[in-house]
This record gives C-alpha cells, structure tokens and sequence, in this order.
C-alpha cells in the first residue's frame, strides 16, 4: 500500500436490500449504487445486531454491540467520548467529517465528537429544509435533505488542503418514514408494484410474541404516511394493495434521489483521481420490511429486517466484482475500516475485519454464525417485543422474552417466553417455525447451546426467564 486511502461511508436509513438493484431487486433499479458492488464488493450476507436506527449507527462507529456502547433503543443516547473508528482515524492523522443524521441524542450534550467538521440534523431530521446542526449553532438549509447533505459533504471536501488521508461519513435520513420525496420524482413508480410472495403469511406457526407487533400495512400505516386516505368502498383486501402501493411509491422515490446523490460522491472522486485510493462503502443501518409478511417497519430478526445492503470499493486492494457470501455484521465496519487504513484497532472493539476475505488474503477466521439482540421492549407503537438470538448459515433462533412489553391503556405486564426455529434452506421465507417440531429437536438442543455462547462470548447475558439449554 502506497498511500493510506481516504474512506467515505455512505449510510441510508431503512433502504432494505431487496430494493437495490445489485441485490435482485424486482421493484426498482439502482444504478449507482450498483456502480460500487461492480467496482469491488458486495456482501451478500451482511446484517443489523440490532435492527433499529440509532443502535446500529453506534455499532457501526464503536465497533461493539449495543449492550457495549450503551446505545440500545432510539431514546438511549451514546457517549461520544468513547473510542471510534473515526477518534481513531483522527489519532493518525486522518481529517474528519460526519454530515446528516447522526440520531443518537444531537442537541442533548450527545453531540459527535473525534470530527474535525460536523454537520448534523435533528433528531430524524426533515426531508423539506431541514435543520442542521453544527458547532456554529442551528439553522435552516433550503432544499431536499438528500441533495443538501451530498452538498455539505462535498464543500468540505474541497475545502481541504494538504495531502493528508480523510473520512467523511455521509449520513442520510432516507428513506425512513414517513416518506417524503423530491419533486423531481414524484410521478416515479406510478406502475403496479409487484407484492413480495410473503405478503399473505398469516402467521399461523408463529409465537404470539410476533403476532401482537402493530407493523401491518393493512392495519397500521396511517394518513400521515399515506398521504391520502384510501378511496372509499374498497374491500379490505384492495384497500391494503392501495396502501401498499402508495406507501412503496413514495419509499422508491426517496431512494432514487438517494441513488443519484450516490452517483454524485463517486463523480467527484472520480474527477479528482481519488476513486482508486478511496474505500468508498455505500450501505444502510438495517433492513425494512416491504410489505414481506404483510408488514413494514423492521425491529425483528427476520431476514428483511436485519439484512444490510453492503457494497463497497477500494480498487488498490478489493478486486472488481467479488461477492462475498460470508456472514458479516455490523459490528464489523470499524475494524475494516481501520484495517484497510493500516491503524491499530481500540481493544474494546469487538467484531473483525473482513477486509482480507474481500482481497484473497486470509485473516481471522470468519464466524460461523452471529448473536442478535433487539432491546426496545416498551415501544408502544409498533409493538414489537424484546427478543434476542442467533443465525448460522442454514438456522435461526429466536428467544422471545417479552420483558415488561407495555400496550396503551393496559399498563405494563410480562408475557412467557417463547422460541421460534427456522431452517433457512428449507424455508427462507421464514414462514414455519420448527421449534416445537420433534424433528427438529436436535437442532434446536445445538442452536440454544450456540445461542448461550455466542451471547456470552460477546459480553451479554441471558434474560431470566430462559432457561438454561441442554446440552
């Protein structure tokens, strides 16, 4: 390595993976985005440890799971003193800069810090002027979100000078609900959007636990997502196709603006000859449900949900057109990151680099499965309830423990545990869980035993209520 590269983090919020075109999409196209996985990598088995936006943002900066970093709900705010891969970058030399949504306590003394510049907005943030915040204060940009942040990133970038390396997280607030697009494509993805062969699951061998969560598009989107009320007379079945529709309309036409902006940072690098020399990663902290068993949102373990869209270039060291089927999470970016800029890794950082997976160079070993944990037990508008569990390649296992789930108006109570299964390869749509099936008795005795390690391994420990595996 000639020269340490400079690195740029895209990070979207909600965009799943199955609405990128690299990834298969079958309801729109992303052709910037997919410049990148063509140039180098895309991860195809990359995943949220905590499928909610302010958790993974600091899983992504910290390199440790939640439970680590003290950020485990939208409402429990980091400490930003603690040691990043950008404090670090910043220690050896790098220049520094986050623009967008930073969503982990902005304005409340929980402001970025190891940022040479940053410029973030408020909370979610809005879509139409938003507000930004910087040291210099609050104030108003005119303009759509997307475009602005693509804006400021650029304009420091240009305002540096030297030969030093640099980061700049760019942070968008896209596409999170409820979604807001650009005028320039509001008369996008007027067609029939093709529903996901899950849209009818009527969860019949699921756990009451994810029975009871308010994410049904049928039921729970609302006029202010919607924009509209349904035309009246509809049947229930027609009038959740129309809320299907407009809903994806409007999340479509928040990632196109996405994707242009996309195509605006590689432009620039590639002008200025910084492309071959830069890890340019584009990927969003979770995944979303879109309509996939009826339901938006994200929050659970299903694969929707926690699968991340990753594809990332570094053409000095990553060949053109690798995909990479290994298990990669989260937690993983930091010490990437700082393994690609050749800067030793805080010992409190957990996951590994998966760097050398991506160039033939053989590293850590990669894992074979990988611990998840989903905290935000009292959110009474989605109602989905705490669980945590474990994926390998072909099984999942989930433990929902339901501790202290609130619902409006009954106060706050304890469900009993319970356990869903599912074998992947017979079943990736995840609608039968197996694990009250005798069949699968084994599997699930071995899943609860990798369960119990992996959760101890990392740091965590098991709710009370779980009792102890067989092994």
């Amino acid at each position: 390595m000639t020269r340490r590269p400079n690195v740029v983090l895209i990070l979207t919020d909600d965009h799943a993976a199955h609405a990128i075109g690299a990834y298969g999409s079958v309801v729109n196209t992303t052709p910037r985005i997919d410049e990148i996985a063509e140039a180098g990598a895309l991860v195809e088995n990359c995943f949220a440890t905590n499928s909610l936006c302010s958790p993974s943002r600091a899983s992504i900066l910290t390199g440790t799971y939640s439970h680590i970093n003290g950020v485990t709900t939208l409402v429990t705010p980091i400490d930003a003193s603690q040691r990043s891969f950008v404090s670090q970058l910043k220690d050896a030399g790098y220049r520094t800069a986050i623009v967008g949504k930073w969503h982990m306590g902005d304005g409340e003394g929980h402001d970025p810090e190891g940022f040479d510049y940053w410029d973030v907005l408020i909370e979610q943030g809005e879509y139409i002027d938003p507000t930004f915040l910087s040291a210099g204060g609050l104030r108003t940009e005119k303009g759509y979100a997307t475009d602005l942040i693509t804006d400021l990133a650029l304009r420091w970038l240009e305002s540096l000078e030297g030969d030093e390396p640099w980061c700049v997280l760019i942070w968008h607030k896209a596409p999170h609900r409820p979604w807001q697009p650009a005028e320039r494509h509001a008369e996008r993805h007027r067609e029939p959007i093709p529903v996901p062969r899950t849209w009818g699951d009527d969860y019949a061998t699921r756990t009451s636990s994810s029975r009871r969560a308010a994410m049904r598009i049928a039921e729970n989107l609302n006029t202010d997502d919607l924009k509209a009320d349904p035309p009246a007379g509809l049947s229930y079945e027609n009038e959740a196709l129309w809320k299907y529709q407009r809903f994806m309309e409007d999340y479509l036409r928040c990632v196109d603006a996405v994707d242009e902006n996309v195509g605006r940072v590689s432009d620039w690098l590639r002008a200025r000859g910084e492309f071959d020399d830069t890890l340019l990663m584009y990927a969003s902290d979770q995944g979303f449900f879109l309509g996939d068993h009826g339901w938006f949102d994200k929050r659970f373990m299903y694969e929707e949900s926690i699968r991340m869209p990753l594809v990332m270039s570094y053409p000095r060291q990553i060949p053109a057109g690798i995909r990479h089927e290994g298990i990669v999470t989260n937690v993983d970016f930091a010490r990437t990151i700082l393994d690609a800029a050749g800067v030793d890794v805080s010992p409190q950082m957990q996951g590994r680099s998966f760097l050398g997976d991506l160039g033939g160079v053989a590293g850590s070993e990669a894992p074979d499965g990988f611990y998840y944990r989903y905290w935000e037990h009292d959110d009474i508008f989605h109602r989905a309830p705490a669980h945590y569990g474990y994926r390998t390649a072909r099984h999942k296992l989930i433990y929902f423990y339901n501790d202290g789930l609130g619902l409006p108006g009954t106060g706050t109570f304890t469900y009993p545990g319970e356990w869903e299964l599912y074998d992947l390869d017979a079943d990736p749509d995840e609608v039968r869980n197996v694990a009250s099936d005798p069949a699968n008795a084994d599997v699930l005795r071995r899943m609860r035993t990798a369960l119990r390690e992996a959760q101890l391994a990392v740091g965590d420990e098991p709710h009370p209520s779980e009792p102890a595996p067989i092994r």
